[in-house]
């Protein structure tokens, strides 16, 4: 039997990169995902895997047996003055980005302590590094990096918690600052590396945590931003 290895938020753009991966290296995707459809697609084009249909913020039950692997891969962006950001956006942002992660890993505590397993949990470089109009989502994720290390500390050494934090990435949650061309560009040029983020570069070293080459790397918050969070782009 092959390792399973359980992706929350499958079908997104980083999720579907890496349930891509992990079936090529010949693991079992277990694919949990809001939309019937496009899960059922997925499911389709990567035979042998798992799928479950639900929402992480209501989190069905997931199948039986030990798990290799967790990936959270659920997010969302709100660009939003502070002093117009409502109690209930701050809220939502932390329900979605930290608490329904928390709640993933207890869920899948017990599968992931039987098949020592690795999880790997999503920051944004808006954690540590400050922007304008980022409040809620930089609450969020800077809860998640504080989460990794707790998680990767108690859980030691049966299950190994790393966690990614990327720089704007061309996927669906954030199509509405990628949308305008020019916008793109302009916040492309803020990277050393002169380009916005593709979902296969979060995928990739999502996908290496949880293999068995990360076996000595844990409690880890990694960058993946085109340098954006340490270096100055330049004529920036």
């Amino acid at each position: 039997m092959s390792e399973r290895i359980l992706l929350l938020g499958a079908t997104g753009g980083i999720g579907a990169a890496l349930a891509r991966r992990v079936h090529a290296r010949g693991a079992t995707p277990v694919l949990l995902a809001r939309d019937a459809a496009k899960l059922a697609a997925l499911a389709t084009e990567l035979p042998g895997s798992e799928a479950v249909q639900g929402d992480v913020l209501a989190l069905p039950a997931l199948p039986p047996g030990p798990l290799a692997g967790l990936a959270f891969c659920v997010g969302s962006i709100l660009v939003k003055p502070a002093a117009r950001t409502t109690e209930a956006e701050m809220l939502d942002a932390f329900r979605l980005n930290a608490l329904a992660a928390a709640k993933a890993v207890q869920a899948a505590l017990p599968a992931l302590v039987e098949g020592r397993g690795s999880v790997v949990l999503f920051s944004s470089v808006a954690a540590r590094t400050g922007f304008g109009g980022h409040l809620a989502i930089s609450m969020a994720k800077a809860a998640v990096e504080g989460m990794t290390v707790a998680l990767a500390a108690e859980l030691a050494p049966q299950v190994r918690v790393n966690c990614i934090a990327p720089s704007l990435t061309r996927t669906g949650i954030a199509e509405p600052l990628t949308r305008n061309a020019a916008m793109a560009e302009a916040i492309a040029r803020t990277h050393p590396v002169n380009r916005l983020g593709e979902a296969e570069d979060s995928a990739a070293l999502a996908d290496f945590l949880l293999s068995p080459a990360a076996g000595w790397i844990t409690g880890q918050v990694m960058a993946v931003d085109g340098g954006r969070s340490s270096l100055r782009a330049k004529g920036g």
